[in-house]
């Protein structure tokens, strides 16, 4: 969580002054895309390019290592086969660049990147069929396979100890579950905590060790029109939450999400596990822990977006955006239970399975 001035708030000028300055490019176009706690911009230039610019807050910005693992990872998916971003070396060859600028609290150092453009629309706006369900599932699946096998001098990096979005940290939320003060959703909140402290994390040495995107959410997987009327994964965004974990966290949040963009959210759970299950079939354990942490990973968006709000309210409407379906999707599925919502996901996935 970035604190309440880290976030950047750089002009359209400034932006254009920088991308002819560090990477000799004209810009023919600029806007804004959204962002949690850094500020992206869509950039076209007369060269013919399209590129992202992100410019990082403050305080990720301080943390060089962690973002020099981050961006070699994404090389490394896009060389292994999957569609992620890749950063454009400026004129003297760097892939980023510590940029000092004063957003309105003084001199402060961002880091900045230009990423490659990947086309397409994000995953929320098409229509979630099974099958592109049990797409999302594998790709993340392979995602986290190959990011196995990645080596770097900064590896070491991504055991962020008290990352408070890593679904090992669940019990660091209890510091920030005030914001729910008089909402009956602190409830549910507060069981689902207890429950992952008492009967998940002494579980969590059978779980398999992996390194996770850590956010592979609705608006980060981009997807464009296959030959079939369906659709095809043709993009995976945003790595600033990459970390040392497990497979199966990988997957819960996956379905978290994917769950939050679609109408009926109980039936995302089959296709996402089967289509994960084609690459990395699930331990008992890990089976076994899914419900909950799929519950964890809604608790920490709700609250986290809810906290965010208070640092950044003129952003109320991006953070919110999960927040709005998640509170009334939390809710059914702690009411439905694990032995029911475990049901219908594997039922729905050895189903699937079959037929695939």
């Amino acid at each position: 969580m970035s604190g309440k001035h880290a976030k950047p708030n750089v002009h359209l000028s400034q932006v254009s002054e920088m991308v002819k300055r560090l990477f000799r490019l004209t810009l023919s176009e600029i806007h804004s895309l959204p962002s949690y706690d850094d500020q992206n911009f869509y950039v076209a230039s007369t060269e013919g390019g399209e590129y992202v610019l992100k410019i990082m807050n403050s305080e990720d910005s301080k943390n060089l290592g962690l973002i020099e693992v981050q961006t070699y990872a994404m090389s490394y998916l896009h060389q292994n086969g999957l569609p992620a971003q890749t950063a454009v070396p400026s004129s003297s060859g760097q892939l980023m660049s510590l940029e000092e600028m004063d957003c309105g609290y003084g001199c402060q150092k961002y880091l900045v990147r230009l990423l490659t453009y990947l086309p397409g629309t994000t995953i929320a706006k098409v229509p979630l069929t099974p099958q592109l369900l049990y797409e999302t599932g594998k790709t993340a699946a392979r995602m986290d396979k190959i990011l196995e096998k990645m080596e770097h001098p900064h590896l070491n990096m991504l055991q962020r100890e008290k990352f408070i979005w890593s679904l090992s940290n669940v019990a660091l939320l209890e510091a920030y579950i005030h914001v729910l003060d008089g909402d009956p959703l602190q409830e549910v909140v507060k069981s689902v905590i207890h429950h992952h402290k008492t009967s998940l994390d002494p579980k969590r040495s059978n779980f398999r060790k992996c390194v996770n995107h850590g956010d592979f959410n609705d608006l980060n997987v981009l997807v464009q029109p296959d030959e079939t009327d369906g659709y095809r994964i043709s993009g995976i965004l945003d790595f600033g939450d990459m970390n040392s974990g497990y497979y199966i966290h990988e997957l819960a949040i996956t379905i978290m999400y994917m769950m939050t963009v679609h109408p009926n959210p109980i039936e995302v759970g089959g296709p996402v596990l089967a289509g994960w299950e084609s690459v990395l079939p699930l331990s008992e354990v890990e089976r076994d822990c899914l419900y909950l942490l799929v519950l964890s990973r809604f608790c920490q968006s709700l609250v986290l977006a809810r906290y965010s709000v208070t640092l950044h309210p003129e952003n109320a409407e991006y953070l919110m955006i999960s927040s709005k379906k998640g509170v009334s999707i939390l809710h059914q599925v702690w009411e439905l239970g694990k032995e029911q919502v475990e049901r219908l996901w594997f039922q729905s996935a050895a189903q699937f399975s079959d037929r695939n």
